[in-house]
């Protein structure tokens, strides 16, 4: 069975304004904020969180979930756990994996081994209609009735 976030247009956002944007076009409908690969390692779960928080105040009611890249380090998936991110992405064959998995259990996080595919906006300017129009095609399908509860 397909976990329902893995069946929602995802997005790789790099900070605030690219979360903002996707939040504005997705109007409602359920979107996967996607963190940079191993951005807990460079930025840290608090930055990672402050972004979206600062993107969600700028449109209340959005629906969207997040997923934060915490690599191969274990250390970093735990920290993600503790901020309180409910998805993460960690490498499942470490040593520690057991560890992070037993942790998110007890948390209700989901751990993901691999990165769901999905459309990173780091060479995007929102800015370009042909960019516009990429980001919005992702929700072209997606009515704001049918968002997951």
């Amino acid at each position: 069975m397909v976990k329902a976030f893995l069946k929602l247009p995802a997005v790789v956002v790099h900070g605030r304004e690219q979360a903002a944007w996707v939040l504005r076009i997705a109007a409602g409908r359920p979107v996967l904020l996607v963190s940079a690969p191993g951005a807990a390692l460079n930025a840290g779960p608090g930055w990672f969180k402050a972004v979206l928080e600062q993107a969600a105040a700028e449109h209340p009611g959005a629906n969207f979930t997040a997923a934060l890249d915490c690599g191969a380090a274990p250390g970093a998936a735990l920290a993600a756990l503790r901020a309180g991110f409910k998805l993460v992405v960690f490498d499942l064959g470490h040593p520690s994996a057991a560890s992070v998995l037993g942790a998110a259990a007890e948390a209700g996080a989901e751990v993901l081994g691999s990165r769901p595919e999905a459309l990173d906006l780091g060479g995007l300017d929102p800015r370009q209609r042909d960019d516009q129009r990429r980001v919005a095609a992702l929700f072209a399908t997606v009515p704001p009735q049918d968002q997951p509860r």
